[in-house]
């Protein structure tokens, strides 16, 4: 099996658009992970908020996209990764998260993503929240200016 990475949130939020100061870093970042035949992946809850963000207006910290550049966006996102789907072992890997990492708040939907990786073996994410990975032990959080050639 490939190396694979999940990319989060942030990360696909940020690749998205051009503009950004941090566009270059990750569109680097990437390169050299298909260059290294890395399988590139993300998770349901990755892009219910991508598009959260997205669709949000920019005077509450949205970007205020319409519904169509959205979409173009995430069927972008959906040719070029791999969607690691969710099922019972999903939930229950989360359940157990939830307990044994005592998660609260906010924190919930970090779980769940590491839950998502741990159930399909996915043992790296390419993130700029790293801290609030660290309490999953099989998911090894990787910031785009890590990524080496």
């Amino acid at each position: 099996m490939a190396l694979r990475y999940a990319v989060d949130t942030n990360v696909l939020l940020r690749l998205s658009h051009k503009e950004h100061p941090q566009h270059e870093l990750i569109a680097t970042a990437l390169r050299r992970l298909v260059a290294r035949q890395v399988e590139l992946c993300f998770t349901p809850q990755n892009l219910g908020e991508y598009w959260n963000v997205s669709t949000r207006p920019r005077e509450r910290n949205g970007l205020g996209l319409s519904i169509e550049e959205t979409e173009a966006h995430v069927a972008s996102i959906e040719r070029r990764m791999t969607l690691l789907q969710e099922d019972s072992r999903v939930y229950v890997a989360w359940r157990r998260l939830l307990v044994s990492q005592k998660v609260r708040g906010v924190q919930v939907h970090d779980a769940h993503v590491a839950a998502v990786l741990e159930v399909h073996d996915v043992f790296h994410l390419l993130t700029f929240n790293g801290p609030d990975f660290k309490r999953f032990t099989k998911v090894s959080a990787v910031h785009p200016r890590d990524v080496q050639a």
